[in-house]
């Protein structure tokens, strides 16, 4: 279900292969950077949590169980983002690995709670010493002011277009 070391090896050689290249108005392209940092972000993550065997999407799965025990699975999924068909199997692996449990919510046949399990608590903690190192170096990147007045402007465009739905 997610990105293969092979796959991985492609997106870091596309990386390095784009850095060789006129991009022509594209370098006066928000989104454009913001692919390429998220390229670049992702590359770091995956390096640094490769041992663990999770990725972006998981950690954040995690994270947000934790910090809302008893959420409905649709709930999380939407939170993040994350089309329910690929939400399901990645709760499904989660599930498998032992990290996250399903709970019946009483009065609902239909939906989920989700909750970790102990060992996923445990992990969950263990992951964010990890990503506070990762973090750490997109601050040595680009400086902690720049980090910190980052998150705004993200956020604003995050939402871009919420009101429209």
């Amino acid at each position: 279900m997610g990105v293969t070391a092979s796959g991985r090896t492609r997106v870091l050689e596309a990386v390095r292969d784009a850095a060789r290249f006129d991009a022509g108005p594209l370098d006066r392209r928000l989104g454009y950077w913001l692919r390429r940092a998220q390229l670049a972000v992702f590359r770091d993550f995956f390096a640094t949590f490769e041992s663990y065997d999770i990725r972006p999407a998981q950690y954040s799965i995690l994270t947000v169980i934790e910090s809302n025990p008893g959420l409905k699975q649709g709930v999380v999924g939407e939170a993040l983002g994350i089309k329910r068909a690929n939400f399901v199997a990645m709760i499904d692996e989660l599930q498998g690995r032992g990290l996250v449990r399903r709970a019946p919510i009483p009065g609902d046949r239909r939906s989920h709670a989700l909750v970790l399990t102990a060992e996923g608590a445990r992990l969950t903690a263990e992951l964010h010493a990890v990503s506070d190192r990762h973090e750490g170096k997109l601050i040595a990147a680009i400086g902690e002011t720049a980090y910190r007045d980052l998150f705004a402007p993200l956020n604003a465009l995050a939402r871009l277009g919420e009101g429209e739905r």
